[in-house]
């Protein structure tokens, strides 16, 4: 199957094209910060008039994963028209020409389409109530994929691991400040279920070749507090759990307003797949694992 991954750049667009699939090509697609990958690379703009069928006639794919999107939620405050283009038009956009043209296609969305107030585990049959213009376009882009196309996935994800940048997870977040010996907050009131970035983009995978369609939870198994988190992350590399200080989301200054409760059900996902889904323990333990085999100066290798 040839694979087209939009935001080949970005945090699991890259980690997608650089994952070793059997019996799978995939192509990235990137605005034009990277140069000298290992896979195939497509420079586009899928905001510029007519780019979208160019690049679906050029590139001819099997299935297209959508990954590119504005992800910086406080931006998103910033820029709302933006946003609402790049992640809420641009998907139902690729979405249609994926079904006129007979390709599969599966949307990466997000769990922080929900308001945080249910007291247990949210399902894919629960209702939306998103917070912050990040959540709200995000949920249009869900809204307008599965409206142009029926028989796409959308997939509601939660993840960490290594980025181009070096600054794109929470991950990151805490190995950079731990690593550093400076203090950082971690937050005590928000729970969520992250899943390492290379579990996650072999479920995607799993995803396309098993034929589903329709909305799934593709978040870890395990919900646990960003403060907990944190220390998991100290804990594997060795770095001083003392610096992380917990804190209140409500008292972090952040522009967007955040959900508490991210947890999320991935029954069905698990049930249709046939598999367990992993935990965060042994994603944090291969985040070490790359850590300590130099993947991440690798990934910044290709940076242009």
């Amino acid at each position: 199957m040839r694979i087209l991954v939009t935001g080949a750049s970005g945090l699991l667009g890259l980690n997608l094209c650089l994952g070793k699939w059997d019996r799978h090509t995939l192509v990235g697609v990137d605005r034009g910060k990277l140069h000298g990958t290992p896979f195939e690379l497509l420079h586009t703009n899928l905001t510029a008039p007519g780019a979208i069928p160019r690049l679906i006639e050029s590139s001819r794919p099997d299935a297209i994963i959508h990954t590119a999107a504005n992800a910086n939620i406080d931006s998103c405050e910033s820029d709302p028209e933006g946003a609402r283009l790049l992640n809420g038009e641009i998907p139902g956009l690729l979405a249609e020409a994926a079904a006129n043209a007979s390709i599969r296609f599966l949307h990466i969305s997000t769990d922080a389409v929900f308001d945080g107030t249910k007291d247990s585990h949210y399902t894919e049959e629960d209702a939306p109530n998103p917070l912050s213009i990040y959540a709200r376009t995000k949920l249009l882009g869900e809204q307008n994929v599965l409206s142009a196309n029926p028989q796409a996935i959308v997939a509601r994800v939660n993840f960490f691991g290594w980025s181009l940048s070096g600054t794109r997870s929470l991950s990151e977040f805490f190995y950079n400040k731990l690593s550093a010996g400076e203090p950082c907050n971690g937050f005590t009131d928000v729970y969520f279920c992250p899943m390492f970035v290379s579990d996650l983009a072999a479920i995607l995978i799993r995803m396309l070749e098993r034929g589903l369609a329709g909305l799934y939870h593709a978040v870890g198994s395990e919900a646990l507090s960003k403060y907990e988190f944190g220390r998991r992350i100290a804990h594997q590399f060795g770095f001083d759990e003392s610096l992380i200080i917990p804190q209140s989301v409500e008292e972090s200054g952040l522009k967007a307003r955040r959900s508490h409760n991210l947890r999320l059900s991935t029954h069905k996902l698990s049930t249709d797949l046939g598999i367990a889904i992993p935990d965060v323990s042994t994603g944090i333990a291969k985040f070490y694992t790359q850590y300590q085999q130099g993947y991440p100066q690798k990934m910044r290798s290709y940076q242009q």
